[in-house]
């Protein structure tokens, strides 16, 4: 069974750079402390309760992905504050995607929050690779996206950690994982594995235990793609207008300004920033 590196949330941030760097995904240990882990299960506990695990999904392939034993919660930064500013701005995560994402584009952006409950009898996840939204970006393409699944609960093999194959960033599309090549993401509440876009991964079966596997994907991309999820529709104006700045510019209420690049401008109005209009009470 394969191992992933693991650092304490004080580690250098270019130790854990380069280690996602060489491996694809790293583990960092008490990301998040108790306070607030506290404050998200305030925020989102009667949410992801109420939830029905046989919901909706866009189409059937999606559903017989996540199965029908898991609780889903979307749209976190706009059902927890705690999630918009103490997570989603993050100064670690926003380092990591300084610099991974921001040599190709003008500036990033949240893909998605997604909340997930595994309960017990959820099924392992294909192992996938979530760049792979973007399929029609033909290869060689420059890393898309920084993505991150947090321990709000602790992460065990039986209770479903997340599967993870350090090294597949770098493997030709084509190849699948040996056994030995899977490492599981145990870690305690308040933890995170942090992995690129390219590597392989997935949710972890929760087969033998009676636990509810709580943890949440969150995941950036380049400031110019389409996201996963659309941000300015889950957490509208009326929402975003009290967040900060920065947590407003991640939803993708900024423009993506590459003028300095000798490029264009995307997601203006008025041709204006709306993040100005947003602070001016015109949005």
């Amino acid at each position: 069974m394969a191992d992933i590196a693991r650092y304490r949330a004080d580690t250098s941030l270019e130790i854990i750079g380069n280690a996602i760097e060489e491996h694809g995904a790293v583990i960092v240990e008490g990301l998040l402390d108790p306070p607030t882990l506290a404050e998200l299960d305030r925020d989102i506990d009667p949410l992801i309760s109420a939830s029905d695990p046989a919901q909706a999904h866009v189409n059937e392939t999606v559903a017989a992905f996540f199965g029908k034993h898991v609780r889903h919660l979307t749209g976190l930064a706009g059902k927890s504050d705690a999630f918009a500013e103490k997570v989603m701005c993050h100064p670690v995560y926003l380092a990591l995607c300084d610099r991974f994402l921001l040599p190709n584009c003008a500036d990033y952006q949240l893909n998605l929050g997604h909340m997930m409950d595994r309960g017990p009898g959820a099924h392992a996840q294909t192992m996938h690779r979530d760049e792979d939204l973007w399929i029609h970006f033909r290869h060689p393409r420059p890393i898309l996206q920084l993505a991150t699944v947090v321990a709000l609960v602790d992460f065990t093999r039986e209770n479903g950690a997340t599967l993870v194959v350090p090294g597949s960033h770098r493997w030709p599309r084509e190849r699948q994982p040996e056994q030995a090549e899977i490492a599981f993401a145990e870690m305690p509440a308040g933890s995170a594995v942090i992995y690129q876009g390219a590597t392989l991964h997935a949710g972890g079966a929760n087969a033998t235990s009676d636990q509810w596997r709580r943890g949440f994907h969150m995941s950036y991309a380049l400031g110019w793609l389409r996201t996963e999820e659309n941000n300015v529709l889950s957490v509208p104006p009326a929402r975003a207008r009290r967040l900060s700045r920065q947590a407003q510019r991640l939803l993708g209420y900024g423009v993506h300004d590459a003028i300095k690049d000798n490029g264009g401008y995307l997601g203006m109005v008025d041709l204006r920033n709306p993040l100005d209009l947003l602070s001016e009470g015109q949005l």
